[in-house]
């Protein structure tokens, strides 16, 4: 059970990684250009905070993203997974990769077919992306668990790490539903600390502390 920010703001994740509590780290291009840097630099910072796993997306034809995910791999070494997209080109360069030990992760995962795909192709990683199919009526909790079910059957090595998750709740029941990772944005990892009648134990807890030191 990993977690993993979905985030390129390496101040957030310094503070969180510092926690021993993240496994790793996800990035996508809008999260690179939100952070307004080049993003081997964002990739080298996160690397140089102690991260063993960062998501690094290629994009382009498959000989381009053979290329960069090999010159990525090459270049930060162990900590980079090579993020490729789920089409035919992708799953093409994800085989590749795999046959170097590189380490991969398939994103844009909406079916269980496509999932099957990916494994068959050498994934390290799956990322099927709970809340865009819970906004297309379509249970992306379910995709999980199925997805989960049909690895364990047939004993495949490739790791569900679920993705676009938008609540505490939908990161919870992604774990429940076999999930191996889950990436979430450092403001839902921040409320899972967070429970009414923790404050509550705490207020009271506190209160009896300070009766205690009258004495």
């Amino acid at each position: 059970m990993k977690i993993f920010l979905d985030t390129a703001d390496t101040d957030v994740i310094r503070k969180h990684f510092a926690t021993g509590i993240i496994d790793g780290v996800t990035t996508n291009p809008t999260l690179i250009r939100k952070s307004g840097r080049d993003p081997e630099d964002v990739y080298q910072e996160i690397k140089d905070i102690g991260v063993k796993d960062i998501s690094m997306e290629v994009s382009g034809c498959l000989d381009m993203m053979y290329d960069e995910g090999l010159r990525l791999s090459e270049k930060f070494g162990d900590v980079s997974t090579i993020k490729l997209p789920m089409t035919r080109d992708g799953l093409i360069v994800t085989r590749h990769l795999s046959k170097k030990l590189v380490r991969t992760n398939v994103t844009l995962i909406f079916s269980i077919a496509q999932a099957v795909l990916a494994a068959k192709a050498g994934a390290t990683y799956v990322s099927p992306f709970v809340g865009r199919l819970d906004d297309q009526q379509v249970a992306g909790l379910e995709v999980v668990r199925s997805i989960c079910d049909v690895y364990s059957t047939h004993r495949v090595r490739t790791q569900v790490l679920s993705a676009s998750i938008r609540s505490v709740q939908r990161a919870v029941k992604s774990f429940h539903n076999g999930a191996d990772i889950v990436t979430m944005p450092p403001d839902v990892f921040e409320k899972m600390y967070d429970h009414i009648l923790t404050d509550k134990g705490l207020e009271i807890f506190e209160a009896d502390i300070s009766e205690i030191n009258k004495l």
